[in-house]
């Protein structure tokens, strides 16, 4: 059985270097979570930052508790967009290796 180290390394640095871009292009990934039927919307980017939150004119009129239940769920969602998206762009790479559901970046 030949073992050779220097391929060995040459593989690990490879899978090293493609980690590092694939967590840039993750952090730099922006994602849309939406509540109550697109009424209010969280855009985030892959570092959970939120960017931006659009609430529609129509809740304007409506009380504080079902505004910030609204902005709470969008939020929610929006990570839950992330993580997948994250997840997804994990097992890409590693060729489709299933990781644990809570394997995290």
């Amino acid at each position: 059985m030949d073992f050779d180290i220097n391929s060995l390394m040459q593989q690990a640095q490879a899978m090293q270097e493609k980690m590092k871009k694939m967590q840039e292009e993750a952090a730099n990934a922006e994602v849309t979570g939406e509540a109550g039927a697109g009424l209010v919307k969280v855009t985030m980017n892959g570092r959970h930052d939120v960017k931006s939150v659009s609430v529609d004119d129509s809740l304007m009129s409506e009380d504080k508790e079902l505004l910030e239940d609204l902005l709470a769920a969008a939020v929610n969602d929006a990570v839950r967009r992330v993580e997948k998206q994250q997840q997804d762009n994990m097992q890409n790479m590693a060729g489709g290796f299933p990781f644990p559901p809570d394997f995290k970046l």
